[in-house]
């Protein structure tokens, strides 16, 4: 006699995208060119430092880094909605390992002008912007919507991963190949995501009963798309969310981790700085890993919009931590939060995106998420050069706590039943 199903019973929780033979492959892809990415920044930077001792050049690696993604995020979305993601990714490693090898090259011959650095910064960040979008329509292919929320969270997990390993790696390469030969051996990491996706069965050749592709129309189709999202409180509670997150704070705080260190005077300030990146990047593999595993939080804007107010607390206390463990304490909160909201964040995105416009409105999202990231460091910088990068980073968390707490109260209003 078959057993009786007990209709109130919960239903079981997704099993990891870890799971999914092709997306572990795919992790170790991403981690492999996060990896790399970083890899570049340390070798360059220094090099770039050593030759030309120029902040401005500095501020302009950061600002070339961010911009693409605040002009070019919903075209390349566009181009992840009509053509092979496979490819596009593809595409996007194989100008990183250019640049990488360019910059080998400009070591090797001592011929490095400032106006080279200038050119291959905004390639890579054209390459960046390139590949960003197509990979989160690529998940959605490849693990489906059950296994999204794990695979999002995951993939976000390897970009910490990176931050973790890359600048050690940086470092032994370049201590002990040199700067030519160690950025020239970088390039090499790239090649597992190249060689995977070479016949990886995923993307629009594969999709079975899917919507028919939108064309590209240029100017027309960005106006489309926005309306599109407009339209949906989730969607716009999302992107205002991400682009608020960017502008007030992004990754500015990260910048002022030298002199936040040293003026906790504890110990040598450069392995200080190291431990409190390293604790903000722990805490973040650390919320992957719990998240993974037990199945915490509700998948929903509620939640998310909470988390985030949540890590602007953290991010406030810690501005203003005096003692060394408390400011580590609290970026470890912070990591863990932050990947927990944005990988939420960028989910119920995927997932309320209409089918037809999914790589072109995930483009909306990174313009919001990623291409805010530009103005954040002017942000907080201009304002810490009038009352100091403590109470800056403080007062720019507690705005965007406020802006986070009206949009959370819209939403409430204006949410549409499930």
């Amino acid at each position: 006699m078959a057993t009786p199903v007990d209709p109130v019973a919960a239903p079981a929780r997704p099993r990891s995208a870890l799971t999914h033979p092709g997306f572990r492959i795919f992790f170790i892809g991403v981690a492999c060119a996060m990896t790399a990415d970083f890899i570049e920044h340390v070798i360059s930077y220094w090099v770039l430092y050593q030759k030309f001792h120029s902040t401005g050049l500095a501020g302009f690696a950061v600002f070339a880094h961010w911009l693409p993604f605040l002009f070019l995020a919903i075209p390349s979305g566009a181009l992840s909605d009509r053509f092979d993601t496979r490819r596009i990714i593809q595409l996007g490693m194989l100008v990183f390992m250019s640049v990488s090898i360019a910059w080998a090259v400009l070591f090797y011959t001592g011929k490095l002008q400032m106006w080279h650095a200038v050119v291959l910064l905004i390639v890579h960040g054209l390459a960046g912007v390139l590949w960003n979008p197509a990979t989160q329509v690529l998940l959605y292919d490849m693990v489906g919507p059950v296994q999204l929320p794990s695979a999002v969270r995951l993939t976000a997990s390897a970009r910490n991963l990176g931050m973790l390993v890359g600048p050690f790696l940086g470092s032994v390469l370049m201590l002990s190949l040199g700067p030519a030969t160690g950025i020239l051996v970088n390039a090499l990491i790239y090649l597992p995501m190249i060689l995977f996706l070479w016949k990886a069965p995923y993307g629009p050749k594969f999709r079975t009963g899917a919507a028919p592709v939108r064309p590209i129309r240029g100017v027309s189709d960005i106006t489309a798309t926005l309306n599109a999202v407009a339209a949906n409180p989730t969607l716009i509670s999302m992107m205002l969310l991400a682009g608020a997150a960017s502008f007030f704070m992004g990754n500015a705080y990260q910048a002022q981790m030298p002199q936040l260190a040293q003026d906790l005077r504890h110990g040598d300030p450069s392995f200080a700085y190291g431990v409190l990146v390293g604790a903000d990047a722990f805490g973040a593999l650390l919320a992957a890993v719990v998240l993974e595993s037990k199945g915490l939080l509700a998948l929903t804007p509620r939640t998310t919009m909470v988390l985030a107010m949540v890590w602007c607390i953290a991010l406030a206390g810690f501005a203003l931590a005096n003692t060394y463990p408390l400011a580590i304490g609290l970026l470890l909160i912070a990591g863990f939060v932050e990947l927990a909201f944005n990988s939420m964040a960028q989910t119920i995105v995927q997932l309320n995106a209409p089918a037809d416009m999914r790589g072109r409105v995930i483009g909306v999202f990174i313009m919001a998420s990623l291409g805010m990231r530009t103005f954040s460091g002017l942000v907080v910088g201009f304002t810490g050069a009038l009352i100091g990068i403590h109470y800056s980073l403080a007062l720019s968390t507690m705005v965007l706590f406020a802006v986070i707490f009206a949009l959370l109260i819209w939403y409430r209003r204006h949410a549409r039943p499930a």
